[in-house]
Parts: C-alpha cells; sequence; structure tokens
C-alpha cells in the first residue's frame, strides 16, 4: 500500500515527466512509488487547531482597529475634537460622552462635565471639543460602528480566553519565547501556533525560517540580486 503523504507541489514541478491533467494523478503515484515525494511537515492536531483560532483572531483584530478609524473619521466630520483632549476616545470618559451625543445632549457644560478621573483637569478643553455639528445622521453612525466595535472586542475577548486554554499545555514555551525582547504574549502565542514546539522537524535554522515564511528574498533582475 501507498503512504500517505502531504507533498509541496513546487517540488513536483522540480522532478521531469508529463504534467497534464489526465496523467497527473498516475504521475504523482509513480513519484510515490519511486519514493521521490518528500512529505511536507503537518504539525499534531492541537497546533493545526490553535493556529486556525490565532489566525481568526488576527482578522478581527485588524477590523476593529479599522472601525476605530471610521470613528474618527465620523467625529472629524462632525467637528467633535475628542481625540484631541482624549487619549483614548473609547475609554471610559469618551464613550460616556458618545453614548451622551448619541442620546440628544448637546449642552457643552453637561458633556465635558462627564470626564472622569485625571481627565476632569481638561474639563476646560472638553468643552470647546463637544458637541461641534454633532447630528442625527452622525449619531446613527457612532452608533452602529460603536456597536460593532463592541461585539469584536467581545469576540475577540473569547477567543483570547480560548487560547489561553489551547496555550495551556506549551505554557512553559510561550514563557521562554517571552522573554526574547519584543516578544509578548500575543506574539508568543502565535509563533506557537505556526511553528508548534518539536524544533526536530526542522534539519536546520534555514528550514525553520522558511516553513514560519521570514525567509530573506534571492530576487534577481536584470543579472543583479
Amino acid at each position: 500500500p501507498f503512504e500517505l503523504l502531504l507533498v509541496n507541489p513546487g517540488h513536483i514541478k522540480n522532478v521531469p515527466g508529463r504534467k497534464t491533467d489526465v496523467n497527473d494523478a498516475t504521475w504523482i503515484g509513480q513519484l510515490l512509488e519511486c519514493g521521490l515525494l518528500r512529505g511536507s511537515f503537518v504539525p499534531p492536531v492541537e497546533i493545526r487547531e490553535l493556529r486556525e483560532v490565532t489566525r481568526y483572531r488576527r482578522p478581527l483584530t485588524e477590523e476593529r482597529a479599522r472601525e476605530i478609524q471610521r470613528l474618527q473619521k465620523v467625529l472629524e466630520d462632525a467637528n467633535v475634537k475628542l481625540s484631541s483632549v482624549v487619549s483614548e476616545v473609547l475609554g471610559v470618559s469618551g464613550r460616556m460622552i458618545l453614548d451622551a451625543l448619541c442620546a440628544g445632549e448637546r449642552d457643552p457644560d453637561v458633556l465635558a462635565d462627564m470626564a472622569k478621573r485625571k481627565l476632569r483637569s481638561k474639563i476646560g478643553d472638553l468643552r470647546q471639543c463637544v458637541p461641534g455639528r454633532f447630528n442625527e445622521h452622525h449619531a446613527a453612525m457612532v452608533t452602529e460602528i460603536v456597536a460593532h466595535i463592541d461585539y469584536l472586542a467581545g469576540a475577540i475577548a473569547r477567543l483570547d480566553v480560548r487560547i489561553e486554554e489551547m496555550t495551556a499545555p506549551f505554557r512553559a514555551a510561550r514563557e521562554l519565547l517571552t522573554t526574547i525582547p519584543g516578544i509578548q504574549q500575543r506574539n508568543a502565542e502565535i509563533i506557537l501556533a505556526e511553528i508548534g514546539v518539536d524544533m526536530t522537524r526542522f534539519p536546520t535554522p534555514g528550514h525553520l525560517a522558511s516553513w514560519a515564511g521570514v525567509c530573506p528574498g534571492n530576487n534577481e533582475s536584470a543579472g543583479k540580486h
């Protein structure tokens, strides 16, 4: 019986032979029978599942960042300059002010007085930032955008919990990765998900770099590298 292998199609292309659609299956079978195919690295199931979750978390995180930018664009259109005073528009104070604006509050003194903690020292600046020309259209847009941001934040939080559970068996490796300068917990989780913990599967550091997709380019154009 044939051995089941997952093979890189680029390796098959390097072996001469007939490559039509009709003969492909037969030709690949002959290559396998002759031992000319090399199986690709397939991580264990727990690593593959972790990889799927971390890869799904990434677009959600990117989409949340885009939604925050859309929120800022709507506020700029409404001449609401919260970002000039508040470091985080979706912080406690910023969120209260946004909710009040969407609910119909337009008194700058009332809106500015919603500032909390250190932001209370900037109440004078806040009075000049709100309400701008915030109207019902802006309220509808901000309501939808903020609701979407909340949904994405909740989904990301749930995935974080799931990833924490899935990386529990590899916690020692994750903690070791975080000792690398610039590698935080989330980066360490992604590294674990992409390359696993069994480094014996990679004969050389070059193989590991190739698998991780971080090999330097070796492009040539007009005889120049």
